[in-house]
């Protein structure tokens, strides 16, 4: 979506973390101990580890389908900050070469046994785009980047002008309508990531819906706020079905929606890549660029 193919494969671990990564995980973070080394769904896996975590101190370490490094802890037995430290020494320092997987995710939760919930305070510290994205391609160009939500994490914090942090999406709705009333010349870009973490990953359909539902609600305030230059994509970074019986993000296509005022309805196809978005917006903002994909602009 930010127009760059990754021509390589990150690496994951179906079958948990190396050990010798796994000590240099201890060694670099000064940690005695950890609990986990597995896939498993963020909940499940402080639901049968979270009391042992509490009793020891030693962090939850997991990964999934995607290339990810997770660590849980509760907030009272691993405060937050150092629980960021640790994300940070494993991003830098343990997760490196060819262990290099693309994030490295804080998964704070609080709690007692058997009623344990995890935070809004999780996060993401990426790896950063291996070539620029439109993100950098727009701040190079004096354009205002407004990352709303999980975009600054995700874009490891590259090219963004303005870094704004969301603990839910009618936050993010919110925050889109307070900058399309307040900039001008800019990207917003924003992240709803209720769908994909309480709703998606959790296979709770009924809570997808009111989340759809919630947005919708919304949409047509963010209509009113733009003017006739103002263009609008929805789309989704990957799939989440809430009623397959994996937890992980699942395959099938995603939708795409463009609306610019007083354009006719049309038919965009079935596009060959994400990178048309990037490709896009590039082309709006007038921008000469090396981005991958096809712009729909017009």
């Amino acid at each position: 979506m930010g127009g760059v193919v990754v021509d390589f494969e990150f690496p994951t671990y179906p079958n948990g973390f190396p050990l010798d990564l796994m000590d240099s995980f201890l060694s670099e973070n000064d940690l005695e101990g950890y609990i986990g080394n597995k896939t498993a769904s963020g909940t499940q896996i402080i639901d049968e580890f979270g009391d042992e975590h509490m009793q020891s101190g030693f962090p939850i370490v997991y990964t999934s389908a995607d290339s990810v490094f997770q660590i849980a802890a509760h907030e009272e037995i691993i405060p937050i900050d150092r629980l960021y430290e640790i994300c940070e020494i494993t991003r830098n320092q343990v997760c490196i070469d060819e262990h290099s997987v693309g994030r490295i995710i804080a998964r704070p939760f609080i709690g007692s046994p058997g009623s344990f919930e995890r935070t809004t305070n999780r996060k993401d510290f990426s790896i950063d785009p291996p070539s620029d994205t439109i993100l950098d391609y727009l701040t190079k160009n004096n354009i205002n980047t407004i990352g709303i939500g999980k975009i600054n994490d995700l874009f490891n914090y590259r090219g963004i002008s303005k870094a704004v942090k969301t603990k839910s999406n009618l936050e993010g709705i919110n925050s889109i309508l307070s900058y399309l009333k307040s900039e001008e010349n800019s990207l917003i870009f924003a992240n709803l990531v209720d769908f994909d973490v309480y709703f998606g990953h959790r296979l709770d359909p009924e809570g997808f819906h009111e989340a759809l539902v919630e947005f919708d609600t919304n949409l047509p305030d963010i209509i009113s706020e733009m003017d006739e230059t103002d263009k609008l994509i929805i789309t989704a970074d990957h799939g989440n079905d809430p009623t397959v019986e994996s937890t992980d993000h699942t395959r099938e296509y995603v939708p795409l929606l463009y609306y610019s005022p007083g354009s006719e309805v049309k038919n965009l196809g079935v596009r060959t890549s994400f990178s048309d978005v990037a490709k896009t917006i590039a082309d709006y903002f007038g921008i000469e660029n090396k981005l991958n994909g096809t712009s729909f602009l017009h």
